[in-house]
C-alpha cells in the first residue's frame, strides 16, 4: 500500500469521525432544546445550556463546527419565539426578521470565535491545558454578549424591551445589559467554562 493511500485512508477516516462528532453534537442540541434541559427560564430570558455542546465542538472539532453548532443553536432559540416563549413571541410580533438577526447570526459568530480563541490559545504549550476552559468560556461569552447587543440594537425603542429596562432601572443600552445577564449569565459562563473545557480536552486527546 502506497504512502498516498494511507494518506488518503486517514484523512477519509478523519472526515467521517468528524461528520459523526458533529451529528451526534447536533443530536444533543436538538434533544435540549425541546426539552426542559436546554431553556432554563428565569425572568424574562431563558438560561441556555445549549451553549455547552457549542463550545464542545468548536474546541474538540474546529471552529467551523462550532459555527455549524452554533446555527443549529441559532435555529432552536428562534424556534422557541414560536412555541409558547412569550418574550420570543413579543420579540416575532415587532419584526421576524430582527428576532431572526437576534437568535441565530449572533450563535453562529459565538461558535465560530470559541474555536479561533481555543486555537489561538492552544498554541503556545504553557497554555495548552487552559485553552479547554478559557475556550469553554468564551463560548458562554460571546454568547450572551452576542445576543443581548444585537437585542438592544435591533428593539431597544420597544415597548416590551422598555418595559424590561424600566423594571431594573436601567437608564440606558449598556445598563440595561450589564443588569440583565447577571443570573443568566454566572450559570452559562460556568457550565460553559468547566463541562465544555472537560468534555472538550477529553473529547480532543480521544481523537489524537
Amino acid at each position: 500500500m502506497s504512502a498516498n493511500t494511507n494518506t488518503t485512508a486517514v484523512h477519509t477516516d478523519k472526515k467521517t469521525r468528524v461528520m459523526v462528532e458533529e451529528a451526534v453534537l447536533i443530536a444533543i442540541i436538538l434533544m435540549m432544546a425541546f426539552t426542559p434541559i436546554g431553556y432554563i427560564k428565569v425572568g424574562a430570558l431563558s438560561i441556555s445550556l445549549i451553549t455547552i455542546p457549542v463550545a464542545i465542538g468548536a474546541i474538540a472539532i474546529s471552529p467551523a463546527a462550532g459555527a455549524l453548532l452554533g446555527c443549529v443553536f441559532g435555529i432552536t432559540s428562534f424556534a422557541q419565539c414560536f412555541t409558547g416563549d412569550a418574550f420570543g413571541a413579543a420579540l416575532i410580533s415587532i419584526s421576524p426578521f430582527y428576532a431572526f438577526l437576534v437568535c441565530i447570526p449572533t450563535r453562529i459568530l459565538a461558535g465560530w470565535l470559541c474555536g479561533l480563541v481555543f486555537k489561538a490559545l492552544h498554541r503556545p504549550a504553557k497554555l495548552r491545558k487552559i485553552s479547554y476552559y478559557i475556550g469553554g468560556f468564551s463560548m458562554g461569552f460571546f454568547n450572551t454578549v452576542f445576543f443581548m447587543s444585537v437585542l438592544v440594537i435591533c428593539y431597544w425603542n420597544a415597548e416590551v424591551v422598555q418595559a424590561w429596562s424600566q423594571s431594573l432601572g436601567a437608564l440606558n443600552p449598556i445598563t440595561f445589559i450589564v443588569l440583565s445577564i447577571s443570573l443568566n449569565a454566572i450559570v452559562e459562563w460556568v457550565s460553559c467554562t468547566v463541562v465544555g473545557g472537560v468534555v472538550g480536552l477529553a473529547l480532543s486527546k480521544a481523537n489524537h
